[in-house]
């Protein structure tokens, strides 16, 4: 009885997985989806940032830590 829909569900699923793939491409390029980025943040914003990760993971001193955030600050 529905045997002459058969074909046409599989081409369906298909469209469908292909529109949710475009859209999360189309969604992550134009950065609607993923980390948002402020323009407001100050410029030595991210400097801090790159310094604060880069003593987490121990690859300065405190003392040259600190001696660069003043830097940065000033």
């Amino acid at each position: 009885m529905y045997g002459h829909f058969f074909p046409i569900f599989p081409a369906f699923w298909g469209l469908f997985w292909v529109a949710v793939v475009g859209l999360v491409i189309w969604a992550k390029r134009t950065g609607r989806w993923g980390p948002r980025r402020t323009a407001t943040a100050s410029p030595t914003a991210s400097a801090e940032q790159i310094l604060a990760e880069r003593y987490a993971r121990g690859e300065m001193s405190d003392d040259e830590y600190m001696e660069r955030m003043s830097v940065l600050r000033s």
